[in-house]
């Protein structure tokens, strides 16, 4: 199994000042973590896509092109790119240039947005968003496949046997598709022979018919090799106490302030420790209680990729670096010898 991390790229408020983070310092932790994560021997790292005040990063392939500069093996990937209001061509361009200067190691997880900002800065209609989504993703798709491209759609001027430039290092980008729980975007998904990332914040078993939905219709679509990874929220320490009291006040904050569904309100104390629960969908404590809680997973839903989100809330740097040391050194290789390690993996 690949293990790897991924962070939106939060600023979260200052304790002390009561102000948002400074940017560039948070950037530049974003960078220091994959560089860490590089060097322990995880797989990926990912930075997802936001146009609010309160997140850093609103161009993946930007932030990635400066990790690629400090990494050498990790691959790259946005955890999402927003494609519904993005232009197929420069995402395709932009990856492409990526994967020129990581040697081969660009991916693009695509998806519709859980965040709706990005429709009216790039002027579209929310009301066509599963229609934009369906379109650019087809469009993604050729581009992926063919240097020169004949195309027409609804949302963008038709393109006639036009060359599209750089081409990746890779023969084709890998092109994942993050579903946070529809049965369509699923369907879709293995219909295209896409890999599914699975974003789980309820109980996991739910997602079981998700997971068998994607993959009968890759197989009913002809699709023989099919790719499912798992992302949670994570948080490792030496002992599951010692996790869960240094996690808890920051995470509490972060499901008040980012999950509509708290309507502002902080997460309590019982239902932490709930989510926290050996089945439950937070993954916070020991690294053998991670590593059983992936396995426990992977008997679910057979995936063979994990990407953990780090650092939620404004945890600090360090603690947030020490997860990730965790995660590689002590996680890692005991899932590997469970599971065993995808072929090239690394």
């Amino acid at each position: 199994m690949e293990i790897g991390l991924f962070t939106f790229g939060e600023l979260t408020t200052d304790p002390l000042t009561q102000r948002l983070r400074d940017p560039a310092t948070r950037l530049g932790e974003f960078i220091e973590l994959a560089r860490i994560a590089d060097e322990a021997g995880l797989h990926v790292f990912g930075v997802g896509e936001h146009h609010r005040p309160d997140f850093a990063i609103a161009s993946p392939a930007v932030v990635l092109a400066a990790i690629a500069a400090r990494t050498t093996r990790i691959r790259l990937t946005s955890t999402v790119t927003v494609l519904s209001t993005a232009d197929p061509v420069n995402v395709f361009q932009d990856f492409a240039t990526l994967d020129l200067l990581s040697n081969a190691r660009a991916e693009i997880t695509v998806g519709r947005g859980a965040y709706v900002e990005s429709f009216p800065l790039f002027g579209y209609d929310l009301n066509d968003y599963d229609a934009l989504f369906a379109e650019k993703l087809a469009l993604l798709e050729r581009l992926n496949e063919s240097e020169r491209v004949t195309w027409s759609g609804r949302f963008r001027p038709p393109l006639e046997n036009v060359g599209v430039y750089p081409r990746p290092s890779q023969d084709r980008l890998p092109i994942w598709v993050a579903v946070g729980g529809t049965p369509a975007s699923a369907d879709r998904a293995g219909h295209h022979g896409l890999a599914l990332y699975l974003a789980i914040l309820g109980q996991p078993r739910r997602f079981v018919d998700l997971a068998d939905r994607y993959r009968a219709a890759g197989a009913a679509a002809g699709h023989e090799h099919l790719r499912v990874g798992v992302t949670s929220h994570v948080h490792v320490a030496r002992t599951s106490q010692a996790a869960r009291d240094t996690f808890y006040p920051y995470y509490s904050r972060y499901i008040g302030q980012n999950m509509p569904a708290a309507r502002g309100n902080p997460l309590g104390r019982e239902a932490f420790e709930s989510w926290a629960a050996p089945e439950g969908a937070l993954f916070v404590g020991s690294p053998a209680e991670i590593v059983d809680k992936i396995l426990f997973e992977h008997d679910l839903l057979g995936h063979d990729r994990f990407l953990a989100q780090v650092g939620l809330g404004g945890l600090p740097f360090a603690d947030t670096a020490t997860a990730v040391e965790l995660l590689a050194t002590e996680v890692l290789p005991e899932v590997e010898r469970a599971i065993g390690t995808p072929i090239g993996a690394r």
